[in-house]
């Protein structure tokens, strides 16, 4: 018989019910769980030992919760799976972040991927008992911003979308993706594809045509695909030319699958772009598949800058990003707060490692 069924049929057991018992108040109960050193410890035991024999946990967490008016918790939302969140080495890099600042502050963290039933993740926003959020990279329409735009909480928003009300903490994606197509064009470099992570929230994978590209919902695929596109405009090469092949999900997998659809195009790019450290180790693999040497054959370059890029073979150039200290930041900035109606907003720099996967264009 589990805990559960012992306890069916029987009456319910509260903190007065303990108090009546004991012929003390319901304070002084309260106290011996709350503010034990308040208390005499002979009757503090008593009346644990009581609430013990009468099966009594103790106050109600969510209660206690609502009369103090904080919950010692913070939420961080994400816009994947939490099998997805927990394996991706940059969502990892920024969870240790916000773990660093909100252990310091001995605060817990509640943590909301997203589920396989969309309803069940709106309404667990909905009914987090937090203190505040930490949104990490959501697309434009996802529903959950309208709910925390109604709850009104303290808001940090790491790197999409802005919030009104919300504080914000990013990078400029779009100087980040310029730097590394300008890179690409000094080497010599005139035909390039890029690999995306999604443009919009809805499961395509495939090629990314112009008008796919207007209609992204996710501003940080928009501003990189603008970068590329700013760095080679700037040379004189049209956008319109180059292959975008987006993917669902930032892993290897998924960026080998999308760069073997660039490599098999005649003619194929001398280059490609990834939106991602993992998209384009996974785009080195399709150039080993085929045969093509890295750089000689074919050059590519990644963002972000996750440990696994200096051990890539050959190691990965890439756009650095403070992952870590991005992390930092939205949870120190929760728990210090703002002045009223004045969300802070910080831009971090992002910085071009030049490493052996790029260099000069063939021949």
């Amino acid at each position: 018989m589990t805990s559960f069924e012992k306890q069916a049929g029987r009456p319910r057991v509260t903190l007065q019910t303990i108090a009546d018992r004991l012929q003390v108040s319901r304070t002084t109960v309260s106290n011996a769980f709350g503010k034990p050193n308040q208390l005499n410890p002979a009757l503090r035991q008593q009346i644990l030992d009581l609430a013990r024999e009468l099966g009594y946990p103790g106050p109600n967490p969510a209660a206690r919760t609502l009369r103090r008016g904080r919950s010692g918790s913070l939420g961080v939302i994400f816009p994947e799976t939490l099998v997805y969140a927990v394996t991706d080495p940059a969502a990892l890099l920024l969870l240790r972040g916000i773990a660093e600042a909100s252990e310091a502050a001995r605060m817990a963290l509640w943590l909301a991927p997203v589920p396989p039933d969309r309803e069940a993740g709106i309404a667990a926003v909905r009914d987090a008992v937090v203190d505040g959020f930490v949104v990490y990279s959501l697309a434009e329409d996802d529903a959950r911003l309208q709910i925390l735009a109604e709850r009104a909480m303290p808001t940090v928003i790491v790197d999409e979308p802005p919030l009104p009300g919300a504080a914000f903490v990013g990078i400029d994606d779009r100087a980040g993706a310029r730097a590394a197509a300008e890179h690409l064009l000094a080497l010599g470099h005139r035909r390039f594809g890029v690999v995306t992570f999604p443009l919009a929230d809805d499961d395509y994978t495939g090629p990314a045509d112009l008008a796919r590209q207007a209609a992204a919902t996710i501003p940080i695929s928009r501003a990189r695909l603008a970068g590329y596109a700013d760095a080679l405009a700037a040379a004189g090469l049209p956008w319109d030319e180059v292959p975008v092949q987006e993917t669902r999900l930032n892993e290897v997998a998924s960026g080998e699958a999308a760069a073997s659809a660039l490599l098999d195009r005649s003619p194929r790019p001398t280059a490609i772009m990834a939106f991602s450290d993992l998209l384009a180790i996974g785009a080195l693999r399709a150039a080993a598949t085929r045969g093509l040497r890295v750089p000689a054959d074919l050059s590519v370059i990644g963002f972000d800058d996750i440990p696994a890029a200096a051990m890539a073979t050959p190691p990965l150039t890439t756009v650095r990003q403070p992952l870590l200290e991005k992390g930092r930041i939205a949870g120190r900035l929760l728990l210090d707060g703002w002045p009223a109606n004045q969300p802070p907003t910080l831009r971090l720099p992002t910085d071009l490692v030049v490493r052996a996967s790029t260099g000069p264009a063939p021949p």
